[in-house]
């Protein structure tokens, strides 16, 4: 079986090692969604510090689908011009640059955690959210803004802006491009009947639940190159066992429709639909869950959650559990992670580092 440190192809894609940068929202953003300096050295210090793949925040396809007015965007030119000297340096150290493309429909409009991850009303500078039914969420704390019940001529907008956003998307550079359909946002809400009780053509029935997605993911490929991969990030369950709602089995065969869809790997994460929630937590939680689809679907998959330590994700990997792991909160506390890892896992891993770097390799 490969190990952490073997190369992955996928398309025309040459990807150095199995480790990849987990997207990870930085509340960062001065104003419409444009990159900042904080951006450029965040994601360029983990393409420096060994990973394979560098995966942005989640970034919004079009302005109602932040989750925070300080989050990333793409659905403007100035966008994509911002984004390519990021996508430029990260290339540079050796890494391959991935962005994931978002919409949080309902769980829009809020302020960012560090300010109490409330709902902004209109008043506050808050907007009007989509959703595919309104009355399916729980109340939020506090005031929250309008939300929607997707019109066709909403989803209609939401599938052409997915679209232009991967062609804004290749502009900037990047050469991953991620839909994000998990932890409870736009096309998670969708596929899920904990929150989708519609009755037309994109509720009821999973072959409707997942319709957006599938339309979604059809355009996206239709702009993004033959020679590009596509990854989707789904949450493998909702951990909601007492009411109908989204589940592995759900998982697998969506993971089957997605590669007849051109996908090349599932990034298996969970939950973050409905507050009343069970995961068991715990390192390695959400890795039988890319097991399963693994097994069960002809397509890749990349495991994250709970992954801290060289020797665990190695083993993923090794055991055949995860074709790709995603690193997150670890990769925020050590930069480096990739580079010690392979300090930890190989005899002869000083080459890794930056040559500017190789004086305190011990």
């Amino acid at each position: 079986m490969p190990a952490l440190f073997d190369g992955l192809s996928m398309r025309d894609c040459e990807i150095p090692n199995r480790i990849a940068v987990s997207p990870m929202c930085q509340y960062s953003c001065d104003r419409d969604g444009l990159p900042t300096e904080w951006h450029r050295v965040h994601l360029g210090s983990r393409a420096v510090g060994g990973a394979g793949i560098v995966l942005t925040e989640a970034t919004a396809v079009e302005p109602r689908g932040r989750i925070t007015g300080a989050d990333l965007g793409i659905w403007s030119d100035e966008h994509a011009a911002a984004l390519e000297p990021i996508t430029d340096f990260v290339r540079e150290q050796g890494a391959v640059p991935g962005i994931q493309l978002a919409h949080a429909g309902h769980k829009a409009s809020k302020c960012p955690p560090s300010e109490g991850n409330l709902p902004l009303s209109p008043a506050d500078g808050g907007w009007e959210t989509l959703s595919p039914s309104p009355d399916a969420y729980p109340p939020f704390r506090g005031d929250r803004p309008a939300m929607k019940r997707a019109s066709t001529d909403d989803i209609v907008d939401v599938i052409g802006a997915f679209r232009t956003a991967a062609e804004r998307s290749l502009e900037a550079g990047f050469d991953i491009a991620e839909i994000h359909a998990a932890h409870g946002y736009l096309l998670h809400e969708f596929l899920s009947p904990v929150t989708n009780r519609r009755e037309d053509e994109y509720g009821g029935s999973f072959e409707n639940r997942t319709r957006l997605l599938r339309e979604v993911t059809e355009e996206v490929r239709a702009v993004w190159p033959a020679d590009k991969p596509l990854f989707v990030r789904i949450s493998g369950t909702d951990w909601l066992e007492d009411r109908p709602s989204w589940d592995l089995e759900q998982s697998v065969r969506l993971a089957d429709d997605l590669a007849g869809l051109g996908v090349d790997l599932i990034d298996v994460s969970s939950g973050s639909v409905h507050p009343d929630q069970e995961p068991p937590g715990g390192p390695n939680f959400q890795v039988p869950l890319a097991e399963a689809i693994r097994d069960g679907a002809d397509i890749a998959v990349g495991a994250v959650g709970g992954i801290t330590e060289p020797e665990q994700a190695d083993a993923i990997v090794r055991n055949g559990r995860g074709d790709l792991v995603l690193v997150g909160r670890e990769f925020l506390q050590d930069p480096y992670f990739g580079l010690h890892a392979a300090d930890r896992l190989e005899d002869e891993s000083a080459d890794r580092w930056p040559v500017q770097y190789r004086r305190a390799v011990r």
